[in-house]
This record gives structure tokens, C-alpha cells and sequence, in this order.
């Protein structure tokens, strides 16, 4: 039956379409070629303005922060997509969640988020050990460099916080001046104490004038 059909197939493929059997396969594997490549571009074209959808949805407004330390502030790295990407300078913290192709992960300036990055950006330095809100030392053109990327994020970005600056503390987290004064009171008191103690062994030790007089 099998042998009957396909005979019949051979004949008839000469006659409706002019074709050899051979080429009529031939011609019908490129058709379907043909479209599973053109049905995948289709495809990909129908996703792309749905990524494109989602990368231009309105950013929510920033938040403010107040003031956080700069632990805090390393939690703004761009590596929690639900939490705004901020970064700072000069103490002052900004939120460039609207600059993420160049300020979050995989970015040319990826590593200035969640930082102070005001040395490293008046020296246009990517080494870790500029990566502080520091500027002592820096020159004049230096100075002059990190004011011009001030006023370019003043201008452009929302200011949300500021960074809260630590303040050195002893071990037992008491200010350097008290052990000082303690030390000071300390040492103070055996002088003032000195004197009677002397006087009373003196006391003790020298006659009075009426047991001389018995004697």
C-alpha cells in the first residue's frame, strides 16, 4: 500500500508542479528553513520592545535618607535592583538610579556607588585605596576637577542624605581628653594629701614642751 502511494506521489509531483521529486523536496526543506529563521526573528523582535518597555518605566521618586554612615551607604551598590543606587560626594549622597548604565553592576563606574568616591573622581583614579571622601593632599587642579563633578550631580540628581562622619573613641568608647583629666586629679591628690600626713607624724614624733619640763 505504501509502495502504491508513493509511486503515486512520484507521478503526480511531475505533473502539478513541473518538478523532479528530487527537487520538489529540495525546494520544500529551504521553505520550511526559510521559516523557522524568519519566525524567529518575528520573534525576537516581539520581545525586544517589551525589555525596552520595561527599561523606560518612570524610576520611583527618591527617597531621602537623612544621615547614614558609610556602612550604611555600601547597601546602594546597585546590587539590590529594589533599593535606589546612590552614591557620594564631599559627604553629600546622591541618588543616580537615573544613571544605572554607567553607575551600577557591570557600568564603567560601577565602582563608585555605595561609596564616597571624592578622591578617586578629583584624581580620575579606579584604584581601591582612592575610593574615600578624603581630599586632603589633593592640588589645585585636583580640587578644581572634583568641584565641576559637584556641580554636575547638584544639577543633575537628587541629593538624599548626607554622610555621617565618625568621631574617634577610646576602647571603652569615652572621649581622649577624660582619661587625661582623670590621670590629672589622680596625681594631684597624694599633693594635697602629702602635707597633712606629714605634719602628723612630726607630730607624733617631736615632745611637747611640757613633758621636757617633767623630765
Amino acid at each position: 500500500m505504501a509502495l502504491q502511494l508513493w509511486e503515486a506521489l512520484k507521478e503526480a509531483i511531475p505533473v502539478y508542479t513541473g518538478l523532479s521529486p528530487a527537487t520538489f523536496f529540495t525546494v520544500l526543506a529551504l521553505a520550511l528553513a526559510v521559516y523557522h529563521v524568519a519566525s524567529g526573528l518575528f520573534g525576537s523582535s516581539d520581545q525586544r520592545p517589551r525589555e525596552r518597555e520595561e527599561e523606560s518605566q518612570p524610576l520611583p521618586p527618591p527617597v531621602q535618607l537623612g544621615e547614614i554612615t558609610e556602612e550604611e551607604l555600601k547597601q546602594y551598590d546597585g546590587t539590590d535592583p529594589k533599593k535606589p543606587l546612590l552614591m557620594a560626594i564631599k559627604g553629600q549622597i546622591y541618588d543616580v538610579s537615573l544613571s544605572r548604565m554607567f553607575y551600577g553592576p557591570g557600568g564603567p563606574y560601577a565602582l563608585f556607588a555605595g561609596k564616597d568616591a571624592s578622591r578617586a573622581l578629583a584624581k580620575m583614579s579606579f584604584e581601591d585605596k582612592d575610593l574615600t571622601g578624603d581630599v586632603s593632599g589633593l592640588g589645585p587642579f585636583e580640587l578644581e576637577a572634583l568641584q565641576d563633578w559637584e556641580y554636575k550631580f547638584m544639577s543633575k540628581y537628587v541629593k538624599v542624605g548626607t554622610v555621617k562622619k565618625s568621631v574617634p573613641e577610646t576602647g571603652d568608647g569615652a572621649p581622649t581628653s577624660e582619661p587625661t583629666e582623670s590621670t590629672d586629679r589622680d596625681v594631684a591628690k597624694p599633693a594635697e594629701d602629702g602635707p597633712s600626713e606629714t605634719a602628723a607624724v612630726k607630730t607624733e614624733e617631736t615632745p611637747s614642751g611640757a613633758d621636757v619640763a617633767k623630765e
